[in-house]
């Protein structure tokens, strides 16, 4: 009997089908459903159904949360015609002393004018040497070379947007250390954030009364030393069209909008005590593509020549190109929105008379009290 059994088996065994047998052995075993699949590195804003969100997966969608994205975004921005820094005039600065000016060059001795001390600059066409460096200024006088020729004027230039920032951003305008966690004692990442570099913030947190940004994965800086943009496309109080100039004195920072859309971003400087640039909502009531500015008040003398692209909105206080500055992002004016001369060109360009101007301080320390603000301004 165990023989007639075994010889069935061997038979069945030769005729068995053979494709029958192929798809018994590559059936794989059924899987135990104890658990599901870990979901593959990805974001996951929502439960997915089929994978779990853990590991790598669950540490990129913490990331995308916070609106960090891997790899980063740039901004939809680009920088402006570089052409825009180009200026016409070659400027002079005279030395903080009593400048005569004369009618012609070589002339020597006492003269029927001069510049007071103070903060002047001049525009020139001709300079020559007839017993001392002279200077030929636009209205025919001239002056001794008593000061320094003015070498470099700041090319720094904002940004043109053709889309929506995904997070507010900034400038820094100080070479800054980035940490790895807010806080002074916060170890050190080895990177460095340049001057003028623009940098994405994230988040803001606040430690040891000190603002600090989240500028990517575990990298912070201090807030203080970025002049920070946040984009608000809802017109303020007060303007009546889409098109309006955003000033932020405590980030000092500018914005442009049209159609309720950034379309520019860049850092100024404003008015600095007690010369502040007065907070409020205002109109552009003359262009002007070179004026020149003077206070003859002896105590605070001033006189500035052919300053670029000036646009006035608020009695003497103006935006305009600044070309004796070379750092902006911190109050330094004598009440101006004081911008680079490419950033003051393409404002230049954009803007018309009656645009709105909105200036505004969050933190309260620019002064409301219309008596502080008397007097002329650059």
């Amino acid at each position: 009997m165990t023989k007639i059994i075994t010889l069935f088996f061997i038979l069945s065994t030769l005729f068995a089908d053979p494709q029958a047998a192929h798809a018994q052995e590559s059936t794989p075993p059924a899987e135990p459903e104890s658990g599901s699949v870990i979901c593959e590195p990805g974001v996951y804003l929502f439960q997915p159904d089929e994978c779990l969100p853990l590991g790598p997966s669950s540490y990129l969608t913490d990331l995308a949360r916070q609106g960090i994205l891997i790899p980063p975004r740039p901004l939809p921005a680009s920088k402006p015609d570089p052409n825009l820094n180009l200026l016409p005039y070659k400027y002079f600065r005279l030395d903080n002393d009593y400048v005569p000016i004369y009618s012609s060059p070589g002339e020597k001795g006492p003269s029927a004018q001069q510049f007071l001390p103070g903060f002047v600059y001049i525009s020139y066409l001709d300079r020559v040497d007839q017993g001392g460096v002279y200077y030929l200024m636009p209205n025919g006088g001239w002056i001794p070379g008593k000061g320094a020729r003015v070498g470099e004027i700041s090319n720094f230039q904002g940004l043109v947007f053709n889309g929506a920032p995904r997070t507010s951003f900034g400038w820094a305008f100080e070479q800054i250390p980035v940490t790895n966690a807010p806080g002074y004692n916060s170890k050190k990442t080895g990177r460095e954030i340049n001057l003028f570099e623009i940098v994405p913030i994230y988040n803001v947190q606040t430690f040891e009364n000190t603002d600090w940004y989240l500028i990517g994965p575990d990298q912070w800086v201090e807030g203080r030393k970025v002049a920070q943009v946040t984009v608000n496309t809802t017109p303020p109080q007060g303007v009546t069209t889409n098109r309006w100039i955003d000033v932020d004195l405590a980030e000092q920072t500018l914005a442009v909008y049209e159609n309720n859309k950034l379309v520019f971003a860049t850092v100024i400087a404003s008015g600095a005590e007690p010369y502040w640039t007065r907070p409020g909502v205002y109109q552009i009531f003359q262009k002007k593509e070179s004026e020149t500015m003077r206070n003859n008040d002896p105590t605070d003398f001033y006189y500035l020549d052919n300053v670029p692209w000036t646009m006035y909105f608020d009695g003497a206080r103006a935006l305009h190109g600044a070309y004796w500055r070379t750092r902006f992002g911190y109050p330094q004016s004598h009440g101006c929105v004081n911008l680079s001369i490419g950033d003051s060109h393409w404002l230049f360009n954009w803007a018309v008379e009656g645009d709105w101007v909105s200036i505004h301080d969050r933190t309260g320390q620019t002064p409301a009290d219309p008596s502080f603000y008397t007097g002329g301004a650059y």
